[in-house]
């Protein structure tokens, strides 16, 4: 009976690492590629603002982020939990995760963007330039031309942060988001076992496992471009 209840309650943070996980990959991908692009770009004010940013998420601890993310309401506009969650008429657990997200989605955008910015400048410039011999716009020649070379160059980089990601988001218990390592610390504290511990290493574990078959599934379906 332990067990299954040990079980459960692992079952439902791992459901709140996959949520948080899935968010902050949606949306961190697509961020970190206009991020990539403002990095590169010849507006001086755009490109210093986002190269600024970069160096900022990444020279400084996620779990100092999260934090931080969390007390910004507060202390920059002197707004309180309890005040945005009567207003918005949320519970607290659902803004903790909020929070959470958002600085997991900002750090990560970082990373991937400039596992992209390398990419995009290490594209032959043939490449372009044979784009707007017929005429392409620069938007057709990534899209057309650039995009699934991209992809392909960062699918590796790209997956190591993703497994990094699943592992990270037990960092999310700084801003009391009960995910998969708090519960099982809890359960720890509640049974005094160490078992919750172990079963929730084999949870991540798993995912991991499946996320590595995944992309390497992917690696293999984009072999058919050659360097």
């Amino acid at each position: 009976m332990e067990f299954l209840e040990i079980i459960k309650a692992l079952c439902e943070g791992f459901g709140k690492t996959l949520l948080l996980f899935a968010i902050t990959l949606l949306a961190s991908l697509p961020l970190g590629l206009v991020i990539s692009f403002g990095s590169r770009s010849k507006f001086i004010p755009l490109k210093a603002f986002c190269r600024g940013l970069v160096w900022i998420i990444r020279g400084t601890p996620l779990m100092l982020q999260v934090l931080l993310v969390t007390l910004i309401p507060y202390y920059l506009f002197n707004v309180g939990n309890t005040t945005i969650i009567s207003f918005f008429g949320i519970k607290m657990k659902s803004l903790l995760f909020v929070y959470a997200s958002l600085a997991f989605i900002l750090n990560y955008a970082c990373y991937f963007s400039e596992i992209f910015r390398g990419a995009i400048e290490g594209m032959p410039k043939g490449q372009y330039e044979a784009g707007a011999v017929l005429g392409m716009t620069k938007g057709q020649i990534f899209r057309k031309i650039i995009f699934l070379q991209l992809v392909k160059k960062t699918l590796t980089p790209v997956s190591n942060e993703v497994i990094t990601l699943v592992k990270d988001t037990a960092l999310a218990s700084v801003a009391g988001v009960i995910e998969l390592y708090t519960m099982a610390e809890s359960l720890v504290n509640e049974f005094v076992v160490l078992t919750p511990l172990f079963y929730a290493a084999a949870f991540y574990l798993i995912f991991n496992g499946l996320l590595t078959v995944l992309f390497a599934f992917l690696e293999k379906k984009l072999n058919f471009y050659k360097e």
